[in-house]
């Protein structure tokens, strides 16, 4: 019975050692094993007390960071990083709970809670198990066992470097982060443009940035989804050609993907990488003038339109807004979409509404879209404009179709919702535009990240950026290498999405001091 004991203590060891870290066929990673497992065995019986309970805790930190890198990767894709990621768990839960139903979260989170104490208690159990072994012929010949295991597999071509590569690339990475984080407050300390005088200075009207949720490469290359959207454009772009409206279009290569779209607006907004919560912190703490700032010192009114922002939001006070419409102050009425407070529609209806043609110094106004953001389901239809009211007119629409937890018990149409989500929101901001063809303002509307890859079907950080408007400004994007058009080439390079800040403010003006 000893030895049976200490075989199956040795095989709880052996699965945390070998618990992937990005997904992988589950018989690939059963069929590792880890070289540290017959050092462990070895080293438990001669540490002690103390040094059992540290083996314990640095198994247990290992499977922790293994799972959260599992779950970002799913949902972001990439690595789970603990400097930069902690301020997103609640965010997570939030979009969880609108997804699955509160009920579903609550129950999977129990269950995940009893999962988690249960592993730990069979963690403790087997290295205790492995502590207290008094070397008995047992004893000797279990560790005898798993070491030649471990050889006959590294002979049979199944064996892995183990867990060190992958710890020492974690310690990297937090290195990496903590140093990432003083590069860039000294960055956002220093600003070629801070003294500059004229930028923006040749726009002569509105400016709206309005930014796509999850709109990507994949609506270009991705056939699933490029057969759609590329008929939606190429439709968009005879209309608004017809109505004398200039477009150019480029791609951007964004900082994240799958979500966290702040991370994209500050890096658009500051012309800084801004790819991690630490970072956006660190900027926002800094004191950068960002696009709005400039915009501000410009004459223009700065604003942000954010039905997405539901809880306070005191970060905003920092980004050079003289006015922030949350989604409690653009008079939306109706049934929420799920996650989606409002319709794409109904947000451009009550920017015109609350912010256009009320008089003074122009707009300069960014736009956040959401109808396009998980989980994609029901996706809202385009309506006259002039029925938008309270929003009360898209009640029957919110309620239609099967709820989220269905529909994302499918991936296939998964993949649907979200290409018709899309679909819908440019198909929206296109029209938009055609009904200001009259007196058009200059509209910047980009993408915010892609989809996270097993939606999107494109692994790739590209977004699309689109300048519509009058063409004496449309076509100065010409310089920044923007294609004519709502469709750039398929092979044209993607700009990093930091280069716009000081694109936008040095092509539409940009008088640089003397020195």
């Amino acid at each position: 019975m000893t030895g049976l004991r200490l075989l199956a203590a040795a095989c709880v060891i052996h699965l945390v050692l070998i618990l992937p870290a990005a997904p992988m066929p589950v018989g690939q990673a059963l069929l590792r094993i880890a070289p540290e497992l017959p050092l462990i065995l070895l080293a438990l019986p001669l540490l002690g007390r103390v040094g059992r309970a540290a083996v314990f805790l640095a198994l247990s930190v290992l499977a922790v960071q293994k799972i959260a890198d599992l779950a970002m990767t799913a949902a972001l894709g990439r690595p789970f990083n603990v400097l930069a990621d902690m301020a997103l768990i609640g965010a997570g839960a939030d979009l969880l709970a609108q997804t699955l139903g509160m009920a579903r979260l609550l129950a999977g989170s129990a269950a995940l809670a009893v999962a988690v104490l249960a592993a730990g208690a069979a963690l403790w159990w087997a290295t205790g198990t492995w502590s207290r072994l008094a070397w008995r012929p047992a004893g000797r010949l279990a560790l005898v066992s798993v070491a030649a295991l471990s050889i006959v597999l590294a002979g049979m071509g199944l064996g892995w470097t183990g867990n060190a590569p992958y710890t020492l690339t974690r310690v990297e990475l937090l290195r990496q982060t903590a140093q990432d984080l003083r590069q860039i407050r000294t960055l956002a300390a220093r600003d070629d443009l801070a003294g500059a005088t004229g930028l923006l200075a040749e726009i002569d009207r509105d400016v709206l940035v309005i930014f796509v949720e999850s709109y990507g490469r994949a609506s270009f290359d991705a056939p699933y989804h490029a057969k759609r959207h590329l008929e939606t454009l190429r439709r968009a772009q005879g209309r608004l050609a017809e109505a004398g409206l200039a477009m150019r279009s480029g791609f951007l290569t964004a900082p994240t993907q799958g979500g966290q779209s702040w991370l994209s607006h500050a890096t658009f907004a500051n012309g800084l990488w801004i790819a991690d919560q630490t970072r956006y912190g660190a900027v926002l703490a800094s004191g950068r003038q960002g696009l709005f700032h400039h915009a501000r010192r410009a004459g223009f009114r700065t604003a942000a339109v954010m039905p997405a922002i539901t809880r306070p939001w005191p970060e905003g006070d920092t980004m050079g807004f003289d006015r922030i419409l949350a989604a409690g102050d653009l008079g939306y009425r109706g049934q929420p979409f799920n996650w989606v407070t409002m319709p794409d529609q109904f947000t451009l209806a009550a920017t015109d509404r609350l912010l256009r043609g009320t008089g003074g110094p122009h707009l300069f106004a960014q736009v956040a879209l959401i109808s396009s953001h998980a989980p994609w389901v029901p996706v809202p239809r385009l309506l006259d404009w002039d029925r938008m009211g309270d929003g009360t007119v898209f009640d029957a629409m919110a309620q239609t179709g099967d709820p989220p937890e269905v529909v994302w018990q499918d991936r296939n149409r998964v993949r649907a919702a979200y290409r018709d989500a899309v679909d819908y929101s440019l198909a929206t901001v296109m029209d938009y535009a055609l009904r200001h063809a009259d007196d058009p303002p200059l509209l910047i509307v980009l993408g915010d990240h892609q989809a996270v890859p097993w939606v999107a079907q494109d692994d790739g950080p590209d977004t699309a950026i689109h300048l519509i408007g009058p063409a004496h400004l449309v076509d100065r994007a010409a310089d920044w290498g923007f294609a004519p058009g709502l469709i750039p080439p398929s092979e044209q390079q993607a700009l990093p999405m930091d280069r716009m800040r000081d694109l936008i403010l040095r092509g539409f003006g940009g008088k640089m001091p003397q020195s």
